[in-house]
């Protein structure tokens, strides 16, 4: 940098970014060009510099352009710059008194959930889920919350392939249409329900925090002792997911937030 002529190639690569983030899934590069008033072949210039960058993510395809991993490190940046947890921790203690479980505040980092904040009971038990851990988003109450309200090819773009659908115990989704299908019911359902998926013995529930555009940008769990025998109990928790849900819904206010 320091050539004025790097200025306005800067501002440009911004204002692509800016489209990507404002639109519901992956745009082709002829939009782009056209509603930025783009030539065409600035456009693709600026398309695989930010691809190269890892801030978009192309889809060959499709032929068309997303938001890439790096547009996720960057937000996660922000949110370990406090604001959000200064304003959560409040919400967390008091969602641990009503409750008396551990609770957590977690974004996603790429195709992870990065726990940010982590408030205890007086008498707590032993958790993997501390900050600064980062588990498979599929597998946790937490990182499902936020993939039920993206988009679903953001959702394909996180999880590209079978390889990332790791699993830590015998339970939880094994491949991306199994996935989705939980996904839909979670969504539907207004929360998200992890039994035995991280560790067996615990369960948690979830729900997410959306920020001005209606876009999850974190999610408020709570995670407990509960065994369960065979694959899935079929518990969903209501009565505790309401005051997560009021938790997460207060947060959202609080950042200025927009729910679905």
């Amino acid at each position: 940098m320091g050539d004025s002529s790097d200025v306005p190639a800067l501002r440009r690569g911004l204002a692509i970014l800016r489209l990507l983030a404002g639109r519901a899934g992956p745009v082709s590069a002829g939009v782009i060009a056209r509603d930025l008033d783009l030539p065409r072949s600035t456009t693709y210039h600026l398309l695989g510099e930010l691809v190269a960058a890892g801030f978009v993510t192309h889809l060959p395809e499709e032929r068309r352009y997303g938001l890439g991993m790096a547009t996720f490190e960057l937000g996660s940046a922000y949110l370990r710059h406090d604001p959000l947890e200064r304003l959560a921790g409040p919400l967390l203690r008091r969602l641990v008194d009503q409750v008396g479980t551990t609770a957590h505040l977690g974004v996603l980092h790429g195709g992870e959930s990065l726990y940010l904040l982590k408030e205890r009971p007086s008498q707590p038990q032993t958790l993997v889920t501390d900050v600064g851990v980062r588990l498979p988003a599929q597998l946790t109450a937490s990182g499902r919350a936020m993939l039920a309200h993206l988009p679903a090819a953001q959702v394909r773009a996180l999880l590209p392939s079978s390889e990332v659908f790791v699993r830590r115990t015998d339970r939880g989704p094994r491949n991306l249409p199994e996935l989705r299908r939980l996904l839909g019911t979670e969504q539907r359902r207004g929360w998200a329900v992890e039994d035995g998926f991280v560790t067996a013995g615990f369960a948690s529930v979830a729900s997410a925090v959306f920020d001005h555009g209606a876009r999850p940008i974190a999610a408020i769990s709570v995670t407990f002792r509960h065994l369960c025998e065979g694959p899935e109990c079929g518990e969903t928790w209501p009565d505790l997911a309401a005051h997560v849900h009021r938790t997460a819904a207060e947060l959202t206010t609080r950042i200025s937030g927009r729910p679905t």
